[in-house]
């Protein structure tokens, strides 16, 4: 079975198509500029195959993307399949799925109304990820197609978990509560980390998502027990952009001072805060280490700020699990910056960490960085969220 996999962003697409007989990885790549100049990027995995890297293609919108995408992938010379027929399936990535999805599921008119009205609580993404599906059902009429939600791994935490301290009634006429991001990372990841510490019949895990956007999760047996993200994405730890947990008064505090709008302190909170909004150098971490070096206090400030506060969210969840087995990081940050994971990991050894330098130093896609005698085992493991739809995909469609 061959499986397209769809993320679509409101000018934007990513896209892989995986044969899912071995799990191997065909082609991928980007639409960019979607409604403006349009730019085509294909990435053909099969030798022989040339790449397309940001070439002029006319995309209006979403509709043309996906032809695009299907004329390069079935294209005579450096196509990866003969035609769009080989394509059985299509797997998107749907970033809000609200108490209506607690499982991924096959997309019908019903499915789509029940995204719709997600939108309020995802009102950046949803729309976006509808138009990646209106786009295929228009280009790839028939072809069964499948919504898998970044939330739908986290509705197995506890009420005392994903409420809020607020009058009952917002969640009960509002739908407010936590429902964490970056689930399929963390299903993906933590699952892998089972595998890798033998598959035991009960397993404590932290993991650590850190990229431009961060969160973490405490994982018992294979299940979402917390999350640092919350209603949205803006909740937890700081990360590149974003303030992450703050003070609600300072919400309030900051738009009586400046006479902010709603959405000019959202604004601030978003897309000035974070690592940038600290250092005022950059919200990429590179920049950060080198401005740090370099002798930049704001810079080091910030680090010391998300390094402190990941590893205070690490200690929160092993509380509140009794305990952890291994600790997981990936994405970006996660699987590259060798520098934060052990930055974050000093002072854990109380807990049972011991971080081993040569290890850490190292770079693969999975791999132990951890001592042997490490009680709290600590790996490092790509993530592969796309994979994870695809495997998701190739379940209910079987079905």
């Amino acid at each position: 079975m061959k499986i397209l996999v769809i993320n679509a962003g409101s000018s934007s697409l990513k896209y892989q198509l995986i044969d899912m007989d071995g799990e191997k990885l065909l082609a991928k790549g980007l639409c960019e500029r979607i409604g403006i100049d349009g730019k085509f990027t294909y990435k053909p995995q099969l030798d022989g195959k040339e790449k397309i890297d940001a070439a002029d293609v006319t995309m209006p919108t979403h509709a043309e993307a996906i032809q695009a995408v299907l004329d390069a992938l079935a294209d005579p010379k450096n196509g990866v399949v003969k035609s769009m027929d080989e394509i059985d399936a299509v797997g998107h990535r749907v970033v809000h799925g609200g108490k209506e999805f607690a499982s991924s599921c096959l997309i019908d008119d019903k499915c789509i109304e029940a995204i719709k009205r997600c939108i309020p609580l995802g009102p950046l993404h949803n729309p976006a990820n509808l138009l990646g599906i209106d786009a295929c059902r228009k280009v790839m009429p028939g072809k069964p197609q499948v919504a898998v939600f970044d939330t739908a791994f986290h509705m197995t935490m506890p009420p005392k978990a994903y409420i809020y301290a607020i009058p009952y009634e917002y969640y009960e006429e509002d739908d407010v509560r936590r429902y964490g991001f970056h689930g399929t990372s963390h299903r993906y990841v933590s699952g892998r980390c089972i595998e890798l510490l033998g598959n035991p019949e009960h397993s404590k895990i932290i993991s650590c998502h850190l990229g431009n956007g961060s969160s973490l999760a405490a994982i018992v047996d294979g299940k979402s027990m917390d999350t640092s993200m919350g209603l949205g994405p803006l909740a937890g730890i700081p990360m590149g952009t974003r303030g992450g947990d703050i003070d609600a008064t300072i919400v309030e505090y900051l738009m009586h001072r400046h006479n902010y709008s709603i959405d000019e302190i959202m604004n601030v909170l978003n897309k000035q805060s974070g690592v940038l909004g600290l250092s005022g150098v950059s919200s990429d971490f590179r920049d950060l280490e080198e401005a740090a070096s370099a002798g930049n206090d704001r810079a080091q400030l910030a680090l010391d700020k998300f390094h402190y506060e990941v590893r205070k969210e690490i200690g929160a969840y092993a509380a509140v699990m009794g305990g952890v087995d291994a600790i997981v990081f990936t994405a970006g940050i996660g699987e590259n910056g060798a520098k934060n994971r052990a930055a974050i990991c000093e002072g854990l050894e109380y807990l049972g960490v011991k971080l081993c330098p040569e290890r850490n130093a190292q770079r693969a896609d999975e791999h132990l960085i951890s001592t042997d005698d490490s009680p709290v085992k600590v790996f490092v493991i790509a993530t592969n969220e796309e994979l994870m739809i695809a495997r998701d995909t190739k379940e209910i469609v079987g079905k």
